[in-house]
């Protein structure tokens, strides 16, 4: 599958300053960028840094940030799924998942998150794509925002159903492993049915166990 990125971006008015919203960006141009030491809730900064800097350079890879004159101040990625997760099985080249999204705390507010995923999907290209997202509670800032756990999944669902995202039924262990994880995708509107099938069917491996 030929992956066609198209820049869009879009400029937000927020408390705390104006944000720009742009991608997908190339690594050259991540790299060149300052990256705001509150981006660390997989990794350090410069780490996570480091890897947004990769999968920019990678054939499937988008990442899309929202800037702060020169710094990254939120990002969303999206890449193919890890090959030890189940969803890389199902041997789609036509399913990415979004691999983190994260906005620092003075810019939550802001409209920053949504604006995010809102310019990810003006590309009409991503209407080729089956997108994924795996919600683990242990990734939320719980600590920081203040919500509880039931809260945070709720803000989540409204955050990712902006741009179609919906919750997906599954039986894979790492999601069923407490209740507020939960499995969200959105079905681009030329994806095969073929396609459909196989991700529908990777969604519960043991359906015919007893």
């Amino acid at each position: 599958m030929i992956h066609k990125k198209t820049y869009y971006s879009k400029t937000l008015s927020t408390p705390n300053g104006v944000v720009h919203i742009e991608g997908p960006v190339s690594p050259e141009t991540l790299a060149s960028l300052e990256f705001h030491e509150g981006l660390k809730a997989f990794r350090p900064a410069p780490q996570q840094h480091a890897a947004l800097v990769e999968i920019a350079g990678l054939p499937e890879g988008r990442i899309i940030i929202a800037r702060h004159n020169q710094t990254v101040v939120g990002y969303v990625t999206y890449v193919y799924p890890d090959p030890l997760e189940r969803w890389s099985e199902a041997n789609l080249d036509n399913l990415l998942e979004l691999g983190a999204i994260e906005v620092i705390s003075a810019f939550r507010h802001g409209g920053v998150a949504k604006g995010l995923l809102e310019v990810s999907f003006m590309d009409d290209a991503m209407n080729d794509y089956i997108v994924i997202s795996t919600e683990y509670y242990w990734h939320w800032d719980l600590k920081g925002t203040g919500l509880s756990v039931w809260e945070y999944k709720e803000v989540m669902k409204k955050i990712m159903g902006s741009v179609g995202m919906e919750v997906y039924a599954t039986d894979d262990p790492e999601i069923t492993c407490h209740p507020a994880n939960m499995l969200m995708g959105r079905i681009g509107s030329r994806v095969p049915e073929e396609s459909i099938e196989r991700f529908h069917d990777i969604r519960f491996k043991n359906r015919y166990l007893f």
